[in-house]
């Protein structure tokens, strides 16, 4: 490894000084018990932070769905010469799609970096359940026949409805 490697970085960021009391293995079974439970700790920190990326995809597609809903059952009626109103809705809807675009940005960042440290983690432990076995037999995401990163699709789906709305908006104005 060369010396700008981020990998490297974050060894030296994660790790303390190893214990200076060491048992007959080289190592404490305090010091092995604690990586243990750090370990597990993490990886629930990181489950948790993907179920709340899921509840927040949730609230959103639950909001634009009634969005929708509300525009379709409205649109059926339209008061006329009112469409051009519908800039002051097209402005909250396309806001709240950047703040879901943003939000599902910052979970993958968030999400990204939890598993990088459950990788460093692991280099301490017997084996390497996620960071070099299942990442690898997913193809380490790059295999889009194998494998195509959740967080890479989710994040089309705020941008698609913010085009929807856009489409909408112009079809309700030149209509």
């Amino acid at each position: 490894m060369h010396v700008n490697d981020p990998r490297s970085e974050l060894r030296s960021r994660l790790w303390n000084d190893t214990p200076e009391t060491t048992g007959s293995d080289g190592q404490t079974t305090t010091y092995d018990s604690a990586v243990l439970e750090q370990y597990r700790l993490y990886v629930e920190m990181a489950d948790r932070v993907s179920a709340r990326r899921g509840l927040a995809n949730s609230f959103f597609l639950t909001l634009n769905t009634g969005i929708v809903t509300l525009a379709v059952t409205v649109g059926k009626t339209p008061p006329e010469r009112a469409a051009w109103w519908l800039v002051i809705p097209l402005l909250a809807m396309l806001g709240q799609c950047f703040a879901w675009l943003y939000l599902v940005r910052s979970y993958r960042l968030l999400n990204s970096a939890k598993y990088q440290v459950v990788g460093a983690l692991e280099e301490r432990l017997p084996t390497s359940p996620f960071w070099r076995a299942e990442w690898w037999a997913l193809g380490e995401g790059t295999d889009h026949s194998r494998y195509w990163p959740l967080s890479h699709i989710e994040q089309w789906i705020p941008v698609l409805f913010a085009l929807t709305y856009a489409l909408g908006f112009f079809a309700a104005i030149f209509a």
